[in-house]
């Protein structure tokens, strides 16, 4: 595809996307409260999704939405009545339709079918219902209501998009970088006469051109950001889907859609919390015939919540289920060898079994779980995030998932380190404290552990690590590293500090390298990286020989 051809490609696959998000809910709004207002907007989003698929000359797209727009015409005359079938089928049409022009669907992999399918279906529910009779004296030439409303209406107000920047701060962007700019300029001129001003008259103008880079770096982060009702929006779908899968009656709220976060955040959370809820419904809630006997509700909640605490986007996922089986959970920990068969654990080491791999204490596989896969990828696709997750549970009365991820992801307060001429940056939130390393308790090799306070600490050696070889420093530091309820060892040869880091991805040398969570330019021009503290804390719990302990 032309370099030209794929700018139009992306920004009609981007205004695509919101179109079908906006039909996706219409047509849940339809299906919960049937209206004709609401189907006019459904059809006139249909309308403009077969306007721009014809334009990229995507014909299956424009067959599929033209058969679509007849079916909505008999919707509107009366002809079809709108029912939980049909409206599954007008679901599957929207997925359909993200197929055909190269989207991927939302809908639960039971209830998918292929665009073809669908676009058969719909042509026979069209072709089973009477046709549309013209209006006596019309001659067959007058339109049905819901096309001329397609043509003549005002087009729909245009949808946020995911990235749209107002006016107003692109104003301010422009502004200060003319500011710094001049700012920029003083400071070279006054260091070319440096001898005609004073120490403090140059820290002054540093200090301002300072200032003016720090209000440019927090207007970015905040054209970053996006509301997290975005991601909640397609739960509705996800929801309804599964109280067919299910044959349960849940009710889902949600709240503080109007929270901001980075927009790879908000990306990137999509399919943790996707699993959450999925888990939720098939493990948490019960059935209606369950609750009534307990007394509950027969309709169940499922609830997403977002807000701020502590500098930190806190999402959490609840339910009113019967809650964690803690005994079940425990007997089957037992039974895998992760918990002795003396030990008595608390509460949170009970319920952190079901994020083990493999681990599940379902008795049989369903098509949504009990394969013991999901629980550990959710957790570490949280910790790819920076972020941590948490479970609080009652007996019969629910449970609750919590997730804390950074407001944003591309700057982080890092703590540098040398390893021989290699510098590593460690996320600072995740640096508990530093301490050397005595002579006495060094020991060759990749791992090890080291007495502090009088409890051994596992360590990794990052030079063993990542195979950099050279001399052995004469000492060597342990950065003590958290992450949860984990500590471990990082050894490294020097401290260097800490400082503002700017996170980018990493080269395709080191992608897939395990311990690496990213790189940075140093102020030098050097290329640092950027440790992965959960991965790294992983190994050196498990990869620490056992007899050191002793």
């Amino acid at each position: 595809m032309k370099p030209e051809l794929e700018k139009v490609h992306a920004v009609f696959l981007t205004e695509t996307e919101e179109q079908l998000v906006s039909l996706e809910q219409d047509l849940l709004a339809l299906e919960a409260s049937p209206g004709p207002e609401t189907l006019r907007a459904v059809f006139r989003t249909v309308h403009t999704l077969k306007g721009g698929a014809a334009v990229m000359g995507l014909t299956d797209a424009v067959e599929l939405a033209h058969t679509l727009e007849d079916l909505l015409t008999r919707l509107e005359a009366g002809v079809l009545v709108l029912h939980s079938g049909l409206g599954t089928l007008l679901l599957q049409a929207v997925d359909a339709l993200r197929e055909l022009v190269g989207l991927r669907p939302v809908a639960e992999p039971d209830l998918r079918l292929p665009a073809k399918d669908v676009h058969s279906l719909l042509a026979s529910t069209v072709e089973a219902a009477r046709p549309i009779t013209p209006r006596p004296g019309s001659g067959g030439t007058e339109r049905h209501g819901l096309e001329a409303h397609a043509e003549c209406a005002d087009a729909p107000p245009t949808r946020e998009r995911t990235l749209r920047v107002g006016l107003d701060r692109l104003d301010r962007m422009l502004d200060l970088t003319g500011e710094i700019s001049i700012a920029r300029g003083r400071l070279t001129s006054m260091l070319a006469q440096a001898h005609r001003y004073s120490p403090q008259q140059l820290l002054e103008a540093h200090r301002e051109a300072d200032r003016l880079y720090l209000d440019l770096q927090e207007l970015v982060m905040k054209v970053r950001m996006v509301p997290i009702g975005r991601t909640f929006q397609s739960f509705t779908r996800t929801v309804r889907d599964l109280c067919l899968a299910t044959c349960k009656q849940v009710r889902l709220e949600v709240s503080g859609e109007d929270v901001e976060v980075d927009t790879t955040v908000a990306e990137l959370i999509r399919d943790p919390l996707t699993h959450l809820v999925r888990n939720a419904m098939d493990h948490g809630l019960e059935t209606p015939e369950v609750r009534q006997a307990r007394g509950k509700d027969p309709t169940g909640m499922l609830a997403l919540r977002a807000f701020h605490e502590a500098g930190t986007i806190v999402i959490q996922v609840s339910e009113d289920g019967a809650g964690l089986d803690r005994e079940r959970i425990l007997a089957r920990g037992r039974e895998r060898g992760m918990v002795g068969p003396e030990d008595e654990p608390t509460d949170a080491d009970v319920f952190g079994l079901i994020f083990e791999p493999g681990f599940s204490t379902a008795e049989r596989i369903t098509e949504l779980s009990g394969r013991g896969v999901g629980m550990d990828v959710v957790k570490r696709n949280v910790e790819l995030l920076r972020g941590t997750i948490s479970v609080d549970t009652a007996p019969g009365k629910g449970t609750t998932f919590s997730l804390r991820l950074p407001l944003t992801l591309s700057i982080i307060e890092g703590f540098s380190v040398g390893v021989g001429e290699e510098t590593y940056v460690i996320p600072l939130e995740n640096v508990v404290e530093c301490v050397e390393l005595p002579h006495a308790e060094r020991r060759p090799g990749r791992t090890g552990f080291v007495n502090l306070r009088g409890e051994p600490l596992p360590y990794l050696r990052l030079r063993e690590h990542f195979t950099l070889g050279g001399e052995q420093p004469s000492r060597e530091s342990i950065v003590v590293i958290g992450h949860g309820p984990g500590r471990a060892g990082i050894a490294v040869d020097t401290l260097l500090g800490q400082g503002q880091t700017v996170i980018k991805p990493l080269g395709k040398p080191c992608q897939g390298l395990p311990g690496l969570a990213g790189s940075t330019l140093l102020g030098d021009g050097r290329v640092a990286l950027i440790l992965d503290v959960p991965a790294l804390l992983q190994q050196a719990l498990r990869a620490a020989p056992p007899a050191a302990a002793a």
